[in-house]
Formats: C-alpha cells, sequence, structure tokens
C-alpha cells in the first residue's frame, strides 16, 4: 500500500498572518493567492501530468488547529487511500485522530507522531 506520496502543505503559526504574507510575497515572490495562501503546483514521475499543488499558508498564533500539541507548525501530507492508511496506522499503535473530514477539498484525517506534533493526510480529489 503506498502511504505519503508528497507534501500537501506547509501551515505554521505566525504573531500577523497577513503581514507575514506580506513580506514573503513581497521578499520571496511567493505567489499569494485570494484565500491568503500559497500553491506551488508540480509533476512527478507518479504524476507526470503535474496535478497537485503543495499550499502554504500562515495561521493565526492563537490556532488550536494544530493542537493537541504546542508545535508551530503542521506538515499536510497528501496520500493514496486515507482511510486504509488510517486503519494500518491504528493497527500499528499509532497515535490516530478519531475524526475524518470529507469535503470537495478531499479527505482528511490525522495522526500525532511520538513527539507530539500532529501531522494531516490528505487524500486529494480525484485528479488533482
Amino acid at each position: 500500500m503506498k502511504r505519503v506520496t508528497g507534501i500537501g502543505g506547509i501551515f505554521f503559526k505566525a504573531k500577523d498572518p497577513k503581514a507575514l504574507t506580506e513580506w514573503y510575497r513581497v521578499h520571496l515572490g511567493v505567489p499569494v493567492e485570494a484565500w491568503g495562501g500559497a500553491a506551488f503546483r508540480w509533476a512527478s514521475p507518479d504524476n507526470p501530468s503535474g496535478a497537485g499543488t503543495t499550499a502554504w499558508n500562515p495561521f493565526a498564533a492563537d490556532t488550536d488547529y494544530f493542537g493537541p500539541g504546542q508545535s508551530p507548525f503542521m506538515v499536510n501530507y497528501r496520500v493514496a487511500d486515507l482511510h486504509a492508511l488510517l486503519a494500518a496506522l491504528r493497527s500499528e499503535g499509532c497515535n490516530v485522530v478519531d475524526k475524518v473530514d470529507e469535503s470537495e477539498f478531499g479527505k482528511f484525517g490525522w495522526v500525532i507522531d511520538p513527539e507530539g506534533n500532529k501531522a494531516e493526510l490528505w487524500e486529494p480529489p480525484a485528479g488533482q
């Protein structure tokens, strides 16, 4: 079974997400979009058409989205089959968050690593 197939996003806390986003846009050329982050499009041997993106997005410093840990960042990993991977992780004794979100943006699940960092697992919609 394929597990992680790429990085879906890098999310981090910022004291002033809007100002920091603007700094990255101006000084590093990050292509900030209207929703407040950036989407870097890519291709790979498993994805020769280039369908897919890696999101970059600052969050408010007081967000609880990265919880239950205290980490100032969260990595979103693309996966091939979220439900199968979550089942495998549970059977391996991993700390899997008992929640799955499904929407037009795909399927999302979470696991907490041994150091308390929350990792987001994302199965994108077909064709993305």
